[in-house]
């Protein structure tokens, strides 16, 4: 017979004293001959809720789910006409309204006669151990599934191929519309789908997309971890919550599954549904564990390729090296042989110049590589102070121009006025354009065009390099700023480099708190590189030149000892200081040097650090605890040019550092710096 179900459901809540009470875990109840219930049974009242008046005669099938009250009506007839013991599974509805699975038995009490008295059965909840057993099937299920994806993908080392073969994977395990692997950028704003797997005639989703599609709360979560689970798009989203995205793809439900690493996303999985959908938990969870564990096979697979890729690139590096270091040698073994052959001076001035530009090449390249390698242990410190952008520019210029002009390119010059300040180390922002304009040089075909232009921009100095030349195809731009790299579309285009330059511009740009970009339409397009820098953030003077000496000054060239063990270099600076009208004297190790500077009483003492006998500093020391001595000018003549390294000579007590190969210009403003000025 019916029963009103929200009266029913009401009464459950509480037993007969109206007080809430648990159910059995097993009924046991009597049917009469025919099926029906004639006398009272207790227990499944307490069970079911259900008063003598509703579940008597038949009325206890209203009890039982709907979606299997037919079959179980069907079933108990049939066992009465039997009259055999009756075995049934089905849902049966408990006082609280939530329906059970019971494992119900009945069974035919025969009176003396033959016929039947009665029949006695029993109900028994086994929901636990039912959801149990499923739970168990699911996980091994699960697993089962993971092992298959994990044998999959273990002979892949291509990290697309990897996402490409677990989205095919997961796709069709959950019967989905679409599934894809994402990776997001290190900005964390960006994310991109390289390959997806789709059910027939269901268009790609490849690409680079904005975490903002998803909506700000949802792109707030994805980035903490949390995974965005939608059921029906159309219902649960609206435009702005990622909806608009959604329906522009034909999708009504999805699973996007963030990956979070070291507190930044850095993966996701998506899983669409072209229909709506409800996501089961154990959907989500194997979404999410699949993710994570095709990004630590992907992390792997990187990790190798990258360990491959710079050992190629260390091979690269070191033919490279080789290569450019000859290539200045070559001149000046030529030059050399052809000062020894001529005596004519005109020859022998075009000889000079080419030892000395290639000369400064190799000290270039030497700096360089000693840049790098300061800068990656972090023993570069900037010498900041306030200065135009407009005198660095210009300064930069001027290193490049022998690249420029030996290229004959033309070069145009949009300089900022001199209130564009910055606060920045002036010799490394000057490294950074001029490297810039030597690269824009290199990788321009003779007669170009480049372009400086600098400016200002909010609390910003922006620089920028713009080049006619080969440019950078799209799928080679970000290796650009790789150490040790060249790209391969341009090594026969290119005029030599170690692939540093570019790196070294980046590290030190944002060493200053800026940044380094470039852009280039694709091959034979050119290139624009842009660097941006913090303007100085208070508008002070800019440091100014050192004031010029009178002309009507006159100084006395100091005497100068130089203590040098290799002999070449010995000799040739002596020979140079000599020709610059100093009295010089001269020592191949520390002993000889103090026997020399008692001797000679120098004003300057030019002191190479790693000697025999005694090295520089201990020379430098016996020199300053002498009083004949302890007056001279000590300057430190060394290979070593680190910060650390020019902070331990002067802690030593050097007046000055010099770094080999020392250029003209700075030796003549040291001489000149320590010559006595008389009116």
């Amino acid at each position: 017979m019916p029963v009103d179900d929200e009266p029913f459901a009401a009464r459950a809540a509480a037993g007969p004293s109206g007080a809430a009470a648990p159910a059995p875990a097993a009924v046991v109840w009597h049917a009469a001959a025919h099926g029906g219930i004639e006398i009272e049974n207790p227990s499944w009242s307490a069970f079911t809720g259900q008063r003598f008046d509703e579940y008597r005669g038949w009325g206890w099938s209203q009890a039982v789910h709907p979606d299997d009250r037919a079959e179980v009506a069907a079933r108990w007839r049939q066992g009465l006409a039997a009259r055999a013991v009756v075995l049934l599974q089905y849902r049966l509805r408990r006082f609280d309204g939530e329906y059970r699975e019971v494992m119900a038995q009945g069974a035919p009490v025969f009176a003396a006669d033959g016929g039947i008295r009665e029949w006695v059965g029993t109900c028994v909840d086994v929901t636990a151990e039912r959801r149990a057993q499923e739970a168990l099937r699911a996980s091994e299920e699960r697993l089962r599934f993971l092992d298959r994806i994990g044998q999959a993908v273990r002979g892949l080392n291509d990290a697309t191929e990897i996402m490409a073969v677990t989205a095919r994977m997961l796709g069709q395990h959950l019967g989905a519309t679409r599934c894809a692997y994402a990776d997001v950028e290190p900005d964390n704003d960006r994310f991109t789908i390289r390959s997806d797997w789709a059910r027939p005639g269901v268009p790609s989703s490849a690409g680079v997309y904005s975490l903002d599609l998803f909506g700000p709360q949802a792109t707030f979560n994805l980035r903490r971890g949390r995974h965005l689970v939608v059921n029906d798009v159309d219902r649960e989203l609206g435009d702005d919550g990622g909806g608009r995205m959604f329906n522009a793809i034909g999708i009504k439900a999805i699973v996007c599954a963030g990956l979070v690493k070291g507190g930044r996303l850095v993966a996701m999985m998506a899983v669409h549904q072209a229909r709506p959908r409800r996501w089961s938990e154990a959907e989500i969870s194997v979404i999410a564990e699949v993710v994570e564990r095709s990004w630590a096979h992907i992390e792997r697979v990187r990790a190798d390729a990258l360990l491959r890729e710079q050992d190629r690139h260390k091979d690269e590096f070191l033919a490279t090296l080789a290569h450019e270091l000859r290539n200045p040698l070559a001149p000046i073994k030529y030059a050399i042989a052809l000062l020894r052959m001529s005596a004519d001076p005109g020859r022998q001035a075009q000889a000079q110049n080419i030892i000395d530009r290639q000369a400064t090449h190799m000290a270039r390249l030497i700096d360089d590589l000693l840049d790098v390698s300061r800068i990656s242990r972090g023993l570069i410190t900037l010498q900041r102070e306030v200065v135009p952008l407009r005198r660095l520019m210009q300064e930069a210029v001027e290193t490049a121009r022998p690249a420029i002009e030996a290229a004959q390119h033309r070069l145009a010059l949009q300089l900022p006025d001199d209130a564009v300040l910055l606060d920045a180390d002036p010799a490394r922002v000057v490294q950074v354009i001029g490297n810039l304009l030597t690269n824009a040089a290199k990788y321009t075909p003779d007669g170009g065009d480049i372009r400086l232009a600098g400016w200002s921009a909010g609390a910003r100095a922006v620089v920028e390099v713009v080049d006619n030349g080969i440019g950078v195809p799209p799928d080679q731009q970000g290796k650009l700023f790789r150490m040790f790299t060249q790209l391969h579309h341009s090594a026969a285009r290119a005029k030599g480099g170690l692939g540093i330059g570019l790196s070294l511009v980046k590290r030190l740009a944002e060493m200053h708190g800026g940044s380094v970009r470039m852009h280039s339409d694709g091959l034979d397009e050119g290139s624009t590189f842009t660097v941006e820098l913090p303007l100085a953030p208070v508008a002070r003077p800019p440091v100014p030149m050192a004031p010029a000496r009178s002309e009507g000054a006159r100084s006395a060239l100091p005497r100068v000892l130089v203590v040098e063990d290799n002999p070449d270099g010995l000799t040739m600076l002596v020979a140079l200081l000599q020709a610059l009208g100093h009295r010089v004297a001269w020592a191949a190790d520390g002993p000889a040097a103090l026997c020399q500077a008692r001797a000679f009483d120098p004003q300057l003492v030019l002191l190479d650090l790693g000697l025999p006998g005694l090295d520089g500093y201990e020379v430098a020391r016996r020199l300053r605890a002498e009083p004949q001595t302890s007056g001279a000018a000590i300057v430190a003549l060394t290979g070593w040019g680190a910060e650390s390294d020019r902070r331990r000579t002067a802690e030593a007590g050097f007046d000055g550092h010099l770094t080999k190969p020392v250029e003209l210009d700075a030796l003549r403003a040291l001489l000149a710096q320590h010559a006595r000025v008389s009116g």
